[in-house]
Order: C-alpha cells, then structure tokens, then sequence
C-alpha cells in the first residue's frame, strides 16, 4: 500500500511539473490596442485572440487595451515588454508617442509587428491597408460625384494617427489637383468615434444653412453613421452625401438605403496580425511590409457587399 501511494505521489508532482513545464513553454505573444472604442477596433482583437484560441495552442496571447490615451498604452507596451514577450504586435493611438518605446522593444530584440498604423521607427513588419492610396481614391470619388464643385465637412480620426494622416493629406491633395473648386469648409478631429461626430454635425448643421453644404467626407464608418444620424434628425439627409471608410454591414445597408454614397473596405488585420506575429516569434523572416487589399463599394456594387462587413 505505502508503495502504491509513493508511486502516486511521484505520479502526481510529474503531472504538476509536466504542467509547469507546459505553461513555461507556451509563446508569449503581446498585443497592444490602442482603443476600443470602435467596433472595428474591437474586431481587431477578437478576430486575432479567436484565431490564436482556435490554431495556435502553443500561444499565450496577452491582450492591452490603451482606451485612447498614449500614456496608458506606452505603459501596456513596457509591461508587455516586462513579461518577456516574443514578439509585440501594437496598433499604436498615435505615432510619435509610441515610437520611442517601440524602439525600446527593438532595441532588446524584441520583433514589433505595427497594425494598421505605423510609428516613427524601424518595426520588424507592418501590416494594413494603403491609407493614401484610400485618402486619394476617396477624393477622387468626390470630385466625380460633387461634378467638380461643392463643399465639403470633413470628420477626422485620431489626430496624430498615421491613417489620419494620410487619410486626410492624400484626400487634400486629389482636390486641390483635379477639383479646386470642392472646398473643406469645416473639419473636426472625433477619434473614430460616433458620438462625436453626431455632435459636431449637429454643430455643422446649425452653421450651415441648407444648400451650403454638399457632402461628408468622414475617415471612417462609425463617424459617417453618425453623420448620417445628425442628418436625418434634422431632416436634411437628402441634400448632403455621405462618405465614410471600413466597410461595416450597416454602412453597406446605408449605400443600399441611399443614406451614404460610398465606403472603402479596411481590413482589420485580424488574423494577419497573430498569425504573422507567431511566424516572427518562431524565426521564420518576413517582408518588411504586408498591404491589404481595399475595395471602393459604392450604389454600383454594393449588393455584392452586403453582409459581408462586420
């Protein structure tokens, strides 16, 4: 019996220590939000954690979200640092506050991999869409649709966010080019967020009287949506149009409804984002760079569309 039980316990503190041995040699991957508060954003991270949960069981994904404050999310990343991640994969709030701590992280040869928007050092690869190639293909589209005249209000993301950045700068560029006569008469940062651009269109709609304002141009579908709910209220949807970025269902279903004019697919990079991320961290070499493929969805396609965003 004493036997037995010796043979037991030593069974028991193999299986304890098969397990410690188990956790010790999972891959820690880290991945640092720099928000949450879109549903794109959201789907970001739920498509990368699913992916990991569903394919890569020798992965331990540690997930921060930095709630749009760049302090918060440097601190995420020096944490995720200090737990002796393989790699960090960070969609950054902004580029210049993020960039000295991701060159911290390269620094210690810890590979970075960037999500959608980029910082002002070397990374390790960077993975998105082409925010110019948007920005220009968006102010080409206004200009057709305005027939080269007309004003427009521009809804801004995250002021500092390289997708802003280019989102707007190449959009400036197409108009002054091909279509002076279209004007930004009014623009206004509102993080990616709805509730602020219902607001500041409200705002808008208060300063412009009909016929004085032709079209939105809003860096993304959240902000669109809201612009499109600032605009029904006051019962002037019909007299302004509506362009928004990303590609979410209820943007599709408001081209379909003629509530919105168009949108430009933006892939959340989930689950490039782990799967890469994972591929780093067991040695495998990579390009520098991954570009995600963006679709115009206008009146003309959105059919093909519908149901297909999220």
């Amino acid at each position: 019996m004493k036997g037995k039980l010796e043979l037991l316990a030593a069974s028991t503190v193999v299986l304890a220590l098969a397990g410690i041995a188990g956790a010790e040699d999972k891959i820690k991957i880290g991945f640092s939000q720099g928000t949450m508060e879109s549903s794109w954003r959201v789907n970001m991270v739920e498509g990368n954690k699913n992916y990991a949960a569903a394919n890569l069981p020798d992965v331990e994904l540690i997930v921060t979200n930095g709630e749009n404050q760049a302090s918060k999310q440097v601190s995420d990343v020096e944490s995720l640092i200090a737990q002796g991640v393989k790699t960090l994969i960070i969609s950054p709030v902004t580029a210049e506050a993020l960039t000295p701590v991701v060159k911290q992280a390269m620094d210690a040869g810890i590979p970075v991999v960037t999500l959608d928007r980029k910082v002002n050092t070397d990374v390790t690869l960077h993975i998105g869409a082409d925010n110019v190639l948007i920005g220009k293909t968006a102010g080409e589209f206004v200009c057709k649709t305005l027939d080269g005249k007309g004003n427009v209000i521009e809804i801004q993301g995250t002021a500092g966010a390289s997708a802003t950045v280019d989102r707007h700068d190449a959009f400036h560029e197409v108009l002054a080019e091909q279509c002076p006569d279209v004007k930004v008469v009014a623009d206004q940062v509102a993080n990616y967020v709805r509730e602020p651009a219902i607001k500041f269109m409200e705002d808008m709609l208060q300063r412009y009287k009909p016929g004085e304002i032709q079209l939105v141009y809003a860096h993304n579908d959240d902000m669109a949506l809201g612009a499109v709910t600032a605009l029904e209220a006051a019962g002037r949807l019909g007299e302004v149009k509506v362009v928004g970025i990303d590609g979410e269902n209820a943007a599709y279903d408001a081209i379909k409804a003629g509530k919105m004019v168009a949108t430009f697919t933006y892939h959340f990079v989930a689950p490039e984002g782990v799967q890469y991320g994972y591929k780093i961290a067991r040695g495998e070499k990579l390009d520098k760079e991954i570009i995600l493929p963006t679709h115009q969805v206008d009146a003309t396609n959105v059919d093909e569309w519908i149901g297909k965003g999220f």
